[in-house]
């Protein structure tokens, strides 16, 4: 009961918060309200530690705002800064230019974001993941011909690459996996479309189940002759 008042009082204030915050600007000239609207945005992107939505975004300017106009706008304004607006996830996220990487990795400066340090074998599986999801654990296992253990799968997950998808029709319903909005972010991907299309890997024999196999076991023979 008390929860439910909680709830119903955030509620409420969240629409005083919105009716108080003006959207639409409209005693500003149109040129003022464009560049308001310009710096809210970014604003808005800048702070946020994921990829930023139209939804999102759209509750910062005018109901009859161009929110693309204004991505275009921003996108020229940063065409000399060394860093931009990427369409990521989903979403818009402000990104250091590729040319100013070894800058940042000299720098040994901690980063936000980005891809986490995965071992060879996780980024396989992850690989695999992204082609064949929602795939499951044994599913996976057949693919690398050994087993993928909960461990791996549990530090993709720990990592945000990986969540639970729908259970799978075979015996015993098992949980299958498929990326998350975090993998398309980290690996600067907008959608799963993104990923290269596998069949023109498969038929330049760069991916498939047995090289992925083959991959698994050249890891572990190398693991072996470093023991």
């Amino acid at each position: 009961m008390a929860g439910s008042s909680t709830a119903k009082a955030r509620r409420k204030a969240n629409a005083a918060d919105e009716r108080l915050f003006d959207r639409e600007l409209e005693d500003l000239p149109a040129e003022l309200r464009w560049r308001e609207w310009m710096l809210r945005v970014e604003a808005v992107i800048f702070a946020s530690s994921e990829p930023v939505t139209r939804e999102t975004l759209a509750r910062v300017v005018g109901k009859d705002c161009s929110i693309d106009l204004l991505i275009d706008d921003l996108r020229e304004e940063l065409s000399s800064r060394p860093y931009e607006l990427v369409s990521v996830a989903g979403g818009w996220q402000h990104r250091s230019r590729s040319a100013y990487a070894d800058a940042i990795r000299a720098s040994q400066a901690p980063t936000r974001g980005g891809a986490a340090a995965l071992s060879e074998f996780e980024a396989m599986v992850l690989m695999a993941v992204g082609y064949f999801q929602p795939v499951t654990r044994g599913e996976l296992s057949k693919i690398f011909g050994k087993e993928v253990s909960r461990n791996t799968i549990g530090s993709l997950r720990g990592v945000g690459f990986l969540a639970s998808g729908p259970r799978s029709p075979t015996p015993g319903a098992p949980y299958t996996y498929v990326t998350t909005k975090h993998f398309l972010s980290a690996f600067g991907m907008e959608a799963l479309r993104d990923l290269p299309d596998i069949e023109a890997l498969e038929d330049a024999g760069l991916i498939t189940r047995s090289t992925l196999r083959a991959q698994a076991a050249e890891v572990d023979n190398r693991d072996s002759d470093g023991e």
